[in-house]
C-alpha cells in the first residue's frame, strides 16, 4: 500500500504528476522530450536505458514499466532483464556496449567514471549528444525512481504494464495526463 492515504494501492507517479500539475507539467513535457524528442537514441533505446537503470538500482515498479515501454518499442523481448542479470553476456548490439556499461557504471558506482567510460562510447560512434542523452535518461530514472520509492507505489504486472506501454507509446508522456498538457501559465 502506498505511503500516502490519499493514494489507491494501484496508484503511481501519474497520481502524484496529476495531483500537482504546477510542479509535474514540466517534468512530463521534459520527459516527453527526452524519451520520444529528437536523438540519435531511438525511443526504444532510451526506454531500455531506463529500463536497464531501474533494474540496476533496483526500482522494480520503474523496471517493470519501462521495460515494457522499450518491448513496445521493438526492443528484443528479455534483453533488459539479460542485461540486468549479467550485462556482459546480453546479446545487446556491439555499438550499444558501450554506452550501457557507461550507464551501468553511471548508475552503480558513478564516482568511478573516467575519460575512458566517455572515450568508449564516443569510439563506439556515438556522438556526445547521444551519451548526453544517456546521461539524462539515467539521471531521470533516478529522480523516478526516488518518487516511486518515497511514495511506497506497489510495482505493477507485467500485464498492467504492457497496456500502460502501449499507450505511452501511442500517447506521449505528457499524453497520458490530460492535465499536464495545460497551458505552461496554469496554476
Amino acid at each position: 500500500m502506498p505511503f500516502f492515504p490519499s493514494l489507491e494501492d494501484s496508484a503511481g507517479p501519474g497520481e502524484v504528476f496529476t495531483s500537482r500539475p504546477e510542479l509535474y507539467r514540466h517534468w512530463s513535457q521534459m520527459s516527453q522530450t527526452l524519451m520520444n524528442g529528437p536523438s540519435e537514441l531511438t525511443p526504444g533505446e532510451r526506454e531500455l536505458i531506463a529500463g536497464f537503470v531501474a533494474g540496476l538500482v533496483p526500482c522494480e515498479y520503474a523496471y517493470v514499466a519501462h521495460s515494457e515501454a522499450a518491448y513496445a518499442w521493438d526492443i528484443e523481448e528479455g534483453l533488459i532483464e539479460r542485461l540486468v542479470a549479467d550485462p556482459s553476456h546480453a546479446s545487446a548490439e556491439a555499438r550499444l556496449r558501450p554506452l550501457l556499461d557507461f550507464v551501468r557504471k553511471l548508475t552503480v558506482a558513478p564516482d568511478t567514471l573516467a575519460e575512458t567510460d566517455a572515450r568508449a562510447v564516443l569510439d563506439a560512434g556515438w556522438t556526445e549528444c547521444a551519451l548526453h542523452d544517456a546521461i539524462a535518461v539515467t539521471a531521470r530514472m533516478h529522480f523516478m525512481s526516488r518518487l516511486i520509492f518515497g511514495h511506497g507505489f506497489i510495482p505493477m504486472s507485467r500485464e498492467r504494464a504492457k497496456r500502460n506501454a502501449a499507450a505511452r507509446r501511442e500517447k506521449g508522456y505528457v499524453g497520458l495526463y490530460p492535465a499536464l498538457a495545460g497551458d505552461e501559465n496554469e496554476g
